[in-house]
């Protein structure tokens, strides 16, 4: 698994900045793209894909304990759809 931690050493070593930097720059780039998904914007990242948020409907579903019936309330759920670019490279 790679944190956010080792990417943000991956980019001060390739762009050559100290580490800390680094990670200021992965922080925010991060915090910046969650900013916009809850405010209902897409993000587009070229060549990576794009993250959008969707609406969810309100519906039934069951307890997988009991089976009982449950009302699953309407909701918002994170999407991302792959760039051919990213899935050729997997």
């Amino acid at each position: 698994m790679t944190t956010k931690s080792d990417i943000a050493a991956a980019v001060a070593e390739k762009i050559q900045m100290p580490k800390s930097d680094a990670l200021r720059a992965v922080d925010a780039a991060l915090d910046i793209i969650g900013e916009k998904l809850a405010g209902g914007d897409r993000v587009h990242l070229g060549g990576f894909g794009i993250f959008s948020v969707k609406a969810t409907a309100a519906r039934k579903g069951r307890n997988p304990a009991t089976g009982a019936p449950v009302d699953i309330p309407a909701g918002r759920a994170l999407k991302f759809k792959p760039a051919a670019e990213l899935k050729g490279r997997i």
